[in-house]
């Protein structure tokens, strides 16, 4: 792990950490949208740990501009930032640093991602949906359900430490939650949208189980594409946003915060 270099050698920096992080799509992205707005700067993955994210960030020297944060990173890196975002505050989870001269900047562009993926599948408002997983993302998705209108939202999660932060912060926005643990995820999966922020492994085990007719379902991950949930949902006849949608309309607002320049969602899209 290494953060220093030479500003002259390399100009402007950025990099998307994460562990592990070598199937990240990210560099694709970001590069593609430098060479769109002519920039000649340098975009990575670095492998960073949890236990690494601290020192990383604040061993970042002027070089650099920004960092985009896959889990376990997204929390991890709180005390890292000498600011945050209203947004960062409530969520408790950030995606993005920018470095200024106040120091490091935690944003979230997930919840704008969210926003936008859906505005992109002509969804505009949300009354109520579930939500599988309980972790950062999930969080994420909750912020933008309620920007969305959603007036109630169900909670799918492991009863661990995670689910009773999702409800409390369910609550804090107003909305009327309903819990269930993944033993019964299947009561909750009829909802309009089903939003999976859970692994894989976790959504798998729901494939066998999804009813017909279904709803649309937001699958955030990516990796695998589709992975076994969204084939299912597909294959029963429902609608499925894909974790690329995801990814592509976050890094807009990434490139963004970074550049000061905006690039459409399919300038990125083509670079996939």
């Amino acid at each position: 792990m290494s953060t220093s270099s030479s500003p002259a050698k390399f100009g402007r920096r950025a990099a998307v950490l994460g562990a592990p992080i070598a199937h990240s799509l990210s560099p694709a992205l970001h590069r593609a949208a430098y060479r769109h707005l002519g920039l000649d700067w340098q975009y990575d993955a670095i492998e960073v740990t949890a236990e690494q994210v601290v020192d990383f960030v604040t061993c970042c020297g002027p070089e650099w501009v920004g960092l985009s944060l896959t889990m376990p990173l997204k929390e991890a890196v709180l005390p890292a930032l000498a600011q945050m975002t209203p947004t960062v505050a409530l969520s408790k989870s950030a995606n993005t640093v920018i470095f200024g001269e106040a120091g490091p900047m935690g944003h979230n562009t997930d919840v704008t991602g969210f926003m936008n993926a859906l505005s992109e599948h002509h969804i505009v408002r949300v009354e109520t949906a579930a939500i599988l997983g309980s972790g950062a993302t999930a969080r994420s998705a909750l912020l933008a359900l309620q920007q969305m209108g959603a007036s109630e939202v169900t909670l799918v999660g492991r009863m661990g430490d995670s689910l009773p932060r999702c409800v409390a912060l369910a609550q804090e926005l107003g909305l009327r939650v309903a819990v269930h643990p993944w033993e019964g995820a299947i009561e909750a999966i009829g909802a309009p949208l089903v939003i999976n922020t859970a692994p894989a492994s976790a959504g798998a085990r729901l494939s066998e189980q999804v009813p017909a007719p279904v709803g649309l379902l937001f699958e955030v991950l990516y990796d695998p594409r589709p992975t076994p949930l969204a084939d299912a949902w597909a294959r029963r006849g429902g609608q499925v946003i894909g974790g690329l949608d995801l990814l592509v309309h976050q890094a807009v607002e990434q490139v963004a915060l970074m550049t000061g320049q905006r690039v459409s969602a399919e300038v990125l899209r083509q670079a996939l």
